[in-house]
């Protein structure tokens, strides 16, 4: 079976030594950069199964290179990085990081959650054939812009199916409503913030009336959306 490979981006040598050292043992290939300028090229290049990404770097930081990484890639990222704050974390997660861990930390808790991260990637993500999103209760063919529920379409309008397609394709990640706007309605959209709770309510209701009994869209309190196709409280 192929190992598992982990991206360790970090422009301290030390501290990818120790991450290579922990991951090593449990039986992860580790590749590793030392800036985000040569992770932005490696990533390009291969495709990893999680990455490790550390915020204060030099030239580009870690929010930054998270920005990029989101642009072409879903692979999980885990943020390290000394500031503890709430908003610093926030921001991390705005710009598509999935989790966040504050140096100094305990291998065992980081460990724990890079196997919890890529559990959640390759066990609730869906299974991609093709061109199709497949979930325990229903499918995205990203070809035929359709959605079905119980394999019964269901009527979206053009941004309604952009806008879950998008969750979906982030499935587990926040996405704030002005990502969504940008990705969706593009940079030149000059209207309310709140077009996205208003497509939100009409999908949820959608889906409800097709006969899901849960809804696959959860609010991210104070900042904006993700996707989770095994329910909970939205």
């Amino acid at each position: 079976m192929k190992k598992l490979q982990i991206l360790i981006v970090d422009d301290d040598w030390k501290m990818r030594n120790l991450l290579r050292i922990y991951f090593s043992k449990e039986g992860f290939d580790t590749v590793e950069a030392a800036d985000g300028n040569e992770a932005l090229l490696k990533i390009k290049n291969h495709a990893f199964d999680l990455i490790i990404l550390d915020v204060m770097m030099p030239e580009m930081d870690g929010w930054q290179v998270c920005r990029s990484i989101r642009e072409v890639k879903s692979v999980p990222i885990l943020m390290l990085t000394a500031l503890g704050e709430t908003k610093e974390k926030v921001q991390g997660l705005e710009l598509g990081a999935d989790d966040y861990l504050t140096k100094p930390f305990d291998p065992d808790e980081l460990v724990a959650r890079v196997h919890a991260l890529i559990r959640r990637s390759t066990v609730t993500t869906g299974k991609l054939d093709k061109n199709k999103l497949i979930f325990p209760e229903l499918i995205i063919d990203r070809d035929g812009r359709q959605v079905m529920i119980q394999d019964q379409p269901l009527e979206l309008t053009q941004k309604e199916f952009d806008l879950f397609d998008t969750l979906a394709i982030n499935n587990g990640r926040v996405l704030s409503r002005e990502q969504l706007i940008e990705k969706i309605w593009g940079f030149d959209f000059e209207g309310d913030a709140r077009v996205v709770d208003i497509h939100v309510k009409n999908i949820r209701e959608k889906l409800k009336k097709a006969g899901l009994h849960y809804s696959p869209i959860q609010t991210a309190w104070g900042i904006g959306y993700k996707f989770n196709p095994e329910g909970g409280k939205s």
